[in-house]
């Protein structure tokens, strides 16, 4: 049996009297009513000498776990639509969790045209969250995405290009509830090629910068949802407890992963210190 360490009963203690003295007390309404709602738009560079010449200066907007239907509704998500599409993506990512749960989710029309609402050069493509499996809800979001004009990478991989320079984009499984497998995501793809990896699950990449993959993109966390200075998050889950939220440099920097802290919530209907956000990567040759 694994014991916890003092210093992490400590953290988790602390954290715990904070959660419930802050969030009963004059912060409850800041974390439920306000903080879910102030959208954050992370810019990143993303530096390599292996990103083609022709993709100079290429914008690829990221955003994940929306958990609609959990204290996120469709108006909301209409909103974050136009939010994006007014940062013109060459590319479109989403990485996971629609809604929160697809199996009690009232499905309609309307979540397929916001879909198709979004707009990017060279297309837009998605992978599967751990609630996307869950409560049978895989062919139904598999559905809803296609008819919305995503493509699904699962395990597959496909690549992008402009001015006969390629990019190799891929994405995996669920790692809670599907099947991943890296080998055959990458099988036939030019390891020459700069990769960008979907993996919902951010603690992926200890397995991932293994491979000829240059970024792997995440989500999953939520960055914690509820942090606290010095102490930072309080919970995360399971497959997302190493990799956080923000950017982390692996391999001598030859790998990057980034965490995206996610649009929605999930489990409990508030954010502390952790907006939700958009990620807007710009690629560029060093």
């Amino acid at each position: 049996m694994t014991t916890m360490s003092r210093r992490a009963f400590l953290k988790k203690a602390l954290g715990s009297l904070l959660a419930f003295v802050g969030l009963s007390g004059g912060t409850y309404y800041y974390a439920r009513e306000m903080e879910p709602a102030m959208l954050s738009i992370n810019e990143q560079e993303i530096l390599s000498g292996r990103i083609p010449a022709a993709f100079q200066n290429y914008r690829i907007v990221q955003f994940s776990d929306t958990h609609i239907g959990f204290h996120y509704t469709l108006e909301q998500f209409r909103g974050l639509i136009a939010k994006i599409n007014e940062l013109e993506p060459d590319l479109l990512l989403f990485t996971g969790d629609l809604v929160d749960e697809p199996h009690i989710y009232n499905w309609n029309q309307n979540i397929v045209e916001h879909l198709s609402a979004l707009k990017a050069k060279d297309g837009k493509y998605w992978i599967y969250g751990n609630h996307d499996h869950g409560g049978y809800g895989t062919d139904i979001l598999l559905d809803v995405m296609e008819e919305g004009g995503f493509n699904l990478l699962r395990n597959s991989h496909t690549t992008i290009q402009k001015n006969r320079e390629r990019i190799v984009l891929a994405g995996i499984d669920d790692l809670m509830l599907g099947r991943p497998d890296l080998r055959e995501t990458l099988a036939n793809a030019n390891p020459d090629l700069f990769t960008i990896l979907l993996a919902h699950e951010p603690d992926f990449a200890d397995i991932a910068k293994d491979y000829p993959v240059d970024v792997q993109l995440s989500g999953h966390s939520h960055g914690g949802q509820v942090r606290f200075p010095f102490i930072g998050h309080l919970y995360t889950p399971v497959y997302a407890e190493k990799y956080v939220q923000g950017k982390y440099v692996l391999n001598d920097g030859n790998f990057t992963v980034h965490v995206n802290s996610g649009i929605g919530t999930t489990r409990l209907p508030y954010r502390f210190l952790c907006r939700p956000e958009i990620h807007v990567y710009t690629l560029k040759r060093s």
